[in-house]
């Protein structure tokens, strides 16, 4: 398996294509705004799309949702407890300037328990919500998308409608610090980590940052 990293827009966040067992098919994650050109790359490797997964619905990561579903046909798949966010993405790109598509609706609904099945092989949906309501990390063996919820040397702001700070906390803590630490971890924004890493270094919820604010 393979995962690609591509970064637009100017909140400068992290669309990502994973490339498939089979070498054949691609999942498209958090496809935000202006990240339509990796709609061309895809089809340039000769990848076919089969899922577009939103690991939570902030406009950043989302704006796309209905450009990909229209040219791939592929099912979208969201934690429904997202849902309030995706029906307001107009509102999202109001509040920056920006005129964002109406994304549809999940066809698919990520839960916790209920592996997320792509070209014959799974991904475990963790539940981490506190940067979102519904925000969700991808785990499959040592390679984990974790969208906004843990950065490489930060976290997800819970300033926003729906951010809590205990939640983001517990959801780090109580699940991905309780992984391997060679877990690879492929954040929103930036650059990749591994939970080692985090769980030693990271100064928001790490070893280093002590007793919980």
């Amino acid at each position: 398996m393979e995962i690609l990293r591509f970064t637009y827009g100017p909140f400068a966040e992290n669309t990502y294509v994973v490339v498939g067992p089979s070498g054949r098919k691609a999942m498209v994650v958090d496809p935000g705004v202006d990240s339509e050109p990796v709609l061309d790359l895809v089809r340039e490797r000769g990848l076919d799309c089969t899922l577009i997964v939103n690991t939570h619905a902030h406009l950043d990561h989302v704006a796309c949702n209905a450009f990909f579903k229209r040219e791939t046909g592929a099912p979208l798949a969201m934690h429904p407890d997202d849902l309030p966010l995706l029906r307001a993405l107009r509102a999202q790109g109001d509040l920056y300037g920006l005129d964002v598509e109406e994304s549809p609706m999940p066809d698919l609904a990520l839960a916790e328990g209920a592996p997320l099945a792509f070209d014959g092989t799974t991904f475990d949906v963790l539940h981490t919500p506190g940067h979102t309501p519904g925000g969700v990390c991808l785990l499959r063996g040592d390679l984990m998308l974790v969208g906004d919820t843990l950065f490489r040397g930060s976290v997800g702001r819970t300033d926003l409608p729906g951010g809590d700070w205990d939640t983001l906390v517990a959801s780090i803590r109580g699940k991905i610090f309780r992984l391997g630490d060679d877990v690879r971890c492929y954040p929103g924004h930036e650059d990749e980590t591994t939970v080692g890493r985090e769980r030693r270094t990271n100064p928001f919820v790490g070893d280093a940052a002590g007793t919980v604010r």
